[in-house]
C-alpha cells in the first residue's frame, strides 16, 4: 500500500518509513500540509501529523476532506480531547497519540483500509437522456453520433459523469482534472464546462448549483 507521510520531524520520519517498508508498504514522506494537499491522489492512505511548519493539521485535513475519502490515520502529540473530537468530526479515520507502538499503528492501518476497501466497480457507460459518455473508450454521444471533445473538456464530463445525478464541489472538479482544488485557476473550470454544453447542445443534462458546483443528470 502506498503510504503518504505527513510528518515534519526527520528522527520521527525515518523510524516510521523504514517500519511501513519493512512491513510491505511503500512509504512517501512530506514535511509540508501544502505538499499533502499536491499529492494524496499518489496515496492508498494518509498519515497525518498535526504539527505540520505551514499549515495546521487539522486545515489539512479540512481541505483534504473537501476533495478526497483518502483514509486518514492522525498521528500526533496532541492528545487533549478538542484535538481528538476535531480531528475525527473533521473526517479522520483514526486518531492516534504519540508515542505510539508499532504494532497497534500497523494494526490500525490495516483496519482503516479494510473499512475503506472499494465496492464493486460502478458502470463505465454512463446515459443521461440520449447522451451517452464510455469512461473506458473517452468517447461521447449524443443521439447516437459522436461529439468531439478535448482531453480536459473530457475529462471534466467523465468527472460528472462518473457520480451521474451526485451534486460535485467545484473543488473536487479542479481536483480532479487540474490536479490542485486550491490554487488552480478556477475559471477554467467555467470556461470547460461552456464549451462541454455548447458541444453537447442539451444543457438541462448539466445543472449549476449556485455557491456549490454541478450535476450531471437527475
Amino acid at each position: 500500500m502506498r503510504v503518504l507521510l505527513a510528518e515534519d520531524d526527520d528522527g520521527v520520519a525515518g523510524a516510521l518509513t523504514e517500519a511501513l517498508y519493512d512491513n510491505g508498504h511503500t512509504p512517501a514522506r512530506v514535511k509540508r500540509g501544502e505538499d499533502v494537499l499536491a499529492r494524496h491522489r499518489q496515496a492508498d492512505l494518509l498519515l497525518l501529523d498535526l504539527g505540520l511548519p505551514d499549515l495546521d493539521g487539522l486545515e489539512v485535513l479540512r481541505k483534504l476532506r473537501a476533495v478526497s475519502p483518502l483514509p486518514v490515520v492522525v498521528l500526533t502529540a496532541r492528545g487533549d480531547e478538542r484535538s481528538v473530537v476535531r480531528g475525527l468530526r473533521l473526517g479522520a479515520d483514526d486518531y492516534l497519540v504519540k508515542p505510539v507502538r508499532l504494532a497497534e499503528l500497523l494494526a490500525r492501518i490495516e483496519a482503516v483500509t479494510r473499512r475503506a476497501a472499494p465496492a464493486a466497480p460502478a458502470a463505465r457507460t454512463v446515459r443521461v437522456a440520449d447522451v451517452e459518455v464510455d469512461l473506458d473508450a473517452r468517447r461521447v454521444t449524443v443521439g447516437g453520433a459522436e461529439v468531439r471533445l478535448t482531453t480536459k473538456e473530457f475529462e471534466v464530463l467523465a468527472a460528472l459523469a462518473a457520480r451521474a445525478g451526485t451534486a460535485v464541489s467545484r473543488q473536487q472538479l479542479m481536483d480532479e482534472v487540474w490536479g490542485d482544488a486550491f490554487l488552480a485557476v478556477s475559471r477554467s473550470l467555467d470556461v470547460h464546462l461552456t464549451q462541454v454544453r455548447a458541444k453537447l447542445g442539451r444543457p438541462e443534462v448539466l445543472t449549476t448549483i449556485r455557491g456549490f458546483g454541478y450535476r450531471f443528470g437527475d
